[in-house]
């Protein structure tokens, strides 16, 4: 059987994790409590069969496997220090933390990329999507 890779959000200090909030309607709808998605750029994954989203607030995100990351997640496949992503002068982009087994997107090994509305990346096991609700 083939490890699960399980997420988890830091909040306030290393160590400290919350589960990441539901997605539970398209773009540019109202999620499940009536509240319309807020404006801004989102990673997306899904965890055992139910998507979950992480609002991109900060100028620097971590991506890894270790306690230091933004967002954790817990897959043999994914190194401790894995990526990050960085918002500077309204793009996006991201970039390989020296892993072990890369980071892909949209099926191609990168080390910079700058990420689109609906990128899809791979680390380990794990798929995110960069989704951006600017308008």
């Amino acid at each position: 059987m083939a490890p699960r890779t399980t997420i988890h959000q830091r909040i306030a200090s290393p160590g400290q994790t919350e589960d990441l909030e539901a997605i539970d309607r398209p773009r540019g709808e109202a999620d499940a409590a009536g509240a319309t998605i807020p404006r801004g750029r989102y990673l997306l994954v899904e965890q055992g069969g139910e998507p979950r989203r992480l609002a991109l607030t900060r100028q620097v995100t971590h991506l890894g496997r270790g306690f230091a990351a933004t967002l954790q997640l817990e897959d043999p496949g994914v190194s401790r220090r894995h990526a990050i992503v960085v918002q500077r002068r309204g793009s996006v982009r991201i970039l390989d933390d020296r892993s072990a087994n890369g980071t892909w997107v949209n099926g191609r090994r990168v080390f910079d990329a700058e990420l689109h509305d609906g990128d899809v990346i791979v680390m380990g096991r794990a798929v995110l999507v960069y989704r951006e609700l600017l308008a």
